[in-house]
């Protein structure tokens, strides 16, 4: 399912959600397990809550756990227009495979293309713009119609994932991280227990997986997971996870 992003209007954020709501949920959860965190989010807010997903080299975990909560949530994939072919196969093969119904497939508006990118080449000169118009603004537009997220993002991803919350406050809206206690050992026997596929370029040396201009093999074993990331940058983040003022740009996504 594909959204064009052209003509969507940025949809004002619902008033700010009581602190003291964010607090109840993430001191009743930091301890819970993942089905439980995505259980009590939908609870909470049913067909206002949305799932963000990169279907990268992780995200088979996540989004088999929520197709037990409802095969009808909302993913939201950002299909930015750079992603490797494996992945845009692989988000195909893996809803099915788990029987989402809602994935939907967000692209970059054409006007902010047309302007800022017209020769696809931004992310030569500047990754953080790049981001910006082809990951932001379009997950922008499209998290307006909910008061919920959940994310994919985990601690032992290091950076500022190390002081992750299983539930923030995130402009205005509530965002669940369901696995930011998990480590790789506990992600690698879910995927077995379930058997669940791959995406197909772990196998060739890719442990996460993002824009193909932007991601690159990791060789060391005992590197950091996300190392291939923006390598020989200090860019850690797309910018979707960073608190910002309207209008403003990032400063600075696998596991989502």
């Amino acid at each position: 399912m594909a959204y064009d992003q052209t003509a969507t209007q940025l949809k004002p954020t619902v008033p700010d959600l009581a602190a003291s709501l964010v607090a109840r949920l993430d001191a009743e959860l930091r301890d819970a397990h993942p089905l439980t965190i995505l259980r009590k989010a939908y609870e909470t807010f049913s067909d206002k809550l949305a799932l963000v997903s990169s279907f990268g080299a992780e995200s088979a975990v996540l989004l088999h756990l929520a197709a037990q909560v409802s095969k009808d949530i909302p993913v939201l994939f950002l299909d930015t227009g750079m992603l490797f072919g494996q992945t845009l196969d692989y988000r195909k093969g893996l809803a099915a495979t788990l029987g989402l119904t809602q994935v939907r497939d967000l692209r970059p508006a054409f006007a902010d293309l047309a302007v800022t990118d017209p020769k696809s080449d931004l992310w030569r000169t500047d990754t953080d713009a790049c981001c910006h118009i082809r990951k932001v603004l379009p997950l922008d537009r499209a998290l307006g119609e909910f008061d919920g997220w959940i994310t994919g993002r985990k601690r032992f991803h290091g950076g500022d994932r190390l002081r992750l919350a299983v539930v923030e406050a995130s402009d205005g809206k509530i965002k669940f991280n369901p696995l930011a206690n998990w480590g790789k050992a506990e992600l690698d026997a879910y995927v077995a227990e379930h058997d669940l596929p791959a995406h197909p370029l772990v196998s060739q040396g890719f442990p996460s997986v993002g824009c193909w201009p932007c991601t690159k093999p990791v060789d060391d074993p005992n590197a950091d997971v996300r190392a291939g990331r923006w390598a020989g940058q200090d860019k850690t983040e797309c910018g979707i996870h960073v608190a910002r003022a309207p209008g403003a740009a990032p400063n600075v996504g696998e596991g989502i």
